[in-house]
């Protein structure tokens, strides 16, 4: 069982121990043929802890934020490299970008630098090109990032016709002052500030080997 199922199960105790206790309440007051006060006591109580319960469940059920659904990314699953860069930049690359697919939400990647592609990988979309638009250009003059939480609702989002086309989410980390770190997510709202603050950390990586080696 996976931690989303655990907590659904944990969501949903209260209402179920709450509706029993309830529901044994109720049979036990039927079948007893005469009722003292002691017990009318304890049947108050119960029903009062019953509904504190089933009220309990019903707020977890209505405040826990449900997980992004994720999609499968159109697209055909790839690496490639700009044969003509140094080894030292090609390891860095390779290195960087298989931490960013394996350890965050990350399923499309693109490195973009001095106006050239220097890496795919993952899913593919169907341009093997980057030609900057207004999104990209801001991110490469402001030299700060855009995070996209949910790129179908951008207008914006046809000129990231590099990445599968029902990518859900983007982040565009600029990568020094000559480039940009495009990741491409398969759900909307999946990447944390964690992810966000490690994602910069690893572009200011790529950003020093680039200017040194590049």
């Amino acid at each position: 069982m996976n931690k989303r199922d655990q907590n659904y199960l944990l969501r949903l105790l209260p209402l179920v121990v709450g509706g029993l206790g309830g529901s044994l309440l109720l049979i036990n007051r039927l079948v007893t043929p005469e009722l003292t006060n002691s017990q009318a006591r304890s049947d108050v109580l119960g029903v009062i802890l019953a509904a504190v319960l089933i009220l309990s469940g019903l707020l977890w059920q209505q405040v826990q934020a449900r997980s992004p659904e994720a999609v499968e990314l159109i697209g055909s699953e790839g690496f490639e490299l700009a044969p003509d860069l140094p080894e030292v930049v090609k390891v860095e690359l390779a290195w960087a970008s298989h931490l960013l697919l394996t350890n965050t939400v990350t399923k499309s990647l693109v490195v973009f630098y001095s106006d050239r592609v220097l890496l795919r990988r993952g899913i593919f979309g169907s341009n093997s090109q980057v030609k900057p638009g207004v999104i990209l250009q801001r991110v490469l003059d402001k030299q700060k990032p855009v995070y996209l939480v949910n790129l179908n609702i951008y207008p914006g989002k046809i000129e990231f016709d590099y990445l599968p086309p029902n990518t859900q989410g983007v982040i565009c980390q600029p990568i020094g002052s000559q480039g940009v770190l495009i990741l491409g997510a398969n759900a909307p709202r999946s990447y944390t500030k964690q992810d966000e603050q490690w994602i910069a950390g690893i572009a200011d990586k790529i950003a020093n080997t680039l200017v040194n080696n590049f």
